[in-house]
């Protein structure tokens, strides 16, 4: 009788197992449907049922982490603040619970960026450190990944083109500049390119990049781009009107 209980238990233990995992899949790929829809908000909710379910799923953390910038990019200041804060907590859960996952490692880069964007100059060169460091681990773990490079490019333009306030504070956390140039921002945005070619930002963070190096006619090539290239992430038409702005500055320029 004992025998017979016994194997009914686990039975039953493993089909509540497989329709969890079932489950689990299921809100998954709702998920991405939703994101590849642009629907943010609809994504969020269905990785944080997963998280709720299981939360050592590394893949709805790294997603949770994902969608709270996309929706924060949108939001009003307060709650932008919020969802940033959000982004890098459950990034950070993903790379400690996944230490060898690059989509970990990536999304905290991401995340770090974004809080970085909107802190102090101080906290700006403070934060930039880790920013370069999870990216790099990143693409350390999987190569390809375009916005790895993508990450790793803002920060070279971004340390390139520091202000006096900040390359002190830079000297004080480095010992020193860090090594940084608009021409590896360059480089690691056409990989990028290369890697997803039809992904707007690549080219619009380009476009920006050639304005620092005064290369006018350059810039104007990516904006061009962004202008014809179709809608495929949420903040895409954000994108094209900045595009469109600077093509009116830019066209000026060119002689």
């Amino acid at each position: 009788m004992k025998k017979v209980l016994l194997t009914l238990f686990v039975l039953v233990t493993g089909i509540v197992m497989l329709q969890a995992a079932e489950d689990i899949a299921g809100l998954l790929a709702k998920g991405d449907a939703a994101f590849d829809a642009l629907d943010n908000e609809t994504a969020l909710q269905n990785y944080l049922q997963v998280y709720k379910a299981d939360s050592m799923n590394c893949e709805a953390l790294w997603k949770i982490s994902r969608a709270y910038v996309d929706i924060g990019e949108n939001a009003a200041e307060k709650k932008q603040k919020e969802d940033y804060a959000k982004s890098e907590k459950f990034a950070r859960l993903a790379v400690k619970r996944c230490p060898n996952d690059a989509d970990a490692h990536l999304f905290l880069s991401v995340a770090l960026g974004r809080v970085a964007l909107i802190s102090g100059k101080k906290e700006q060169v403070q934060m930039s450190k880790e920013v370069k460091e999870e990216a790099m681990k990143s693409l350390e773990l999987a190569p390809d990944k375009d916005i790895a490079h993508h990450v790793l490019a803002r920060w070279h333009r971004k340390v390139a083109n520091l202000s006096g306030i900040q390359k002190t504070f830079a000297k004080i956390l480095y010992g020193g500049l860090p090594e940084a140039s608009n021409e590896k921002a360059v480089e690691h945005f056409k990989r990028a390119i290369e890697l997803k070619p039809d992904y707007i930002n690549h080219h619009l963070e380009l476009g920006l990049t050639y304005e620092e190096m005064s290369e006018w006619k350059l810039a104007k090539e990516e904006y061009d781009k962004v202008m014809a290239l179709p809608v495929s992430a949420s903040d895409d038409p954000d994108h094209k009107k900045d595009a469109a702005e600077r093509l009116l500055v830019v066209t000026k320029k060119i002689k």
